[in-house]
């Protein structure tokens, strides 16, 4: 029974490996993208309240 051994390929046991060479040309800070998020916000608060008047 010990002489029916299944192996299997060596693998890399679930582990992934992203490289960090590549970096993107277009690189925002965290606060930039927040800034436009809470700008997106306001004139979406204005457009809901004002827009009818605005807008006609």
């Amino acid at each position: 029974m010990a002489d029916n051994k299944v192996q299997l390929p060596s693998g890399m046991g679930g582990l992934v490996r992203y490289s960090d060479e590549s970096q993107s040309r277009n690189q925002m800070k965290p606060g930039v993208v927040i800034l436009f998020i809470v700008l997106i916000l306001v004139a979406e608060l204005i457009l809901h309240t004002y827009g009818k008047g605005l807008l006609g």
